[in-house]
């Protein structure tokens, strides 16, 4: 059964691809109340340690990132999904 599938690795391709545009213009979803649009449309708090993007309808957090100096994190529990415009 392990022929049916290879390991994470399989993406980095087609994930460097997608984060190399302007994920500003990526649409996205909250999954609180389902309002979709453009991730600049998200109103982002930074005054703290990292960002938290919250959704303009509901006000839930959709995304946050925080930056160290070797290392990101992304956390987009609070989105539906992101659609990239390729």
């Amino acid at each position: 059964m392990t022929d049916l599938y290879t390991d994470g690795n399989a993406l980095a391709g087609p994930l460097r691809e997608i984060f190399a545009v302007d994920v500003t213009a990526a649409t996205s979803q909250c999954a609180s109340c389902g309002q979709a649009g453009p991730v600049a449309t998200l109103r982002v708090y930074d005054h703290a340690p990292g960002l938290v993007a919250r959704c303009p309808g509901c006000e839930e957090v959709v995304l946050r990132l925080v930056r160290g100096p070797s290392a990101a994190w992304l956390d987009m529990r609070g989105a539906v999904f992101l659609r990239v415009p390729l």
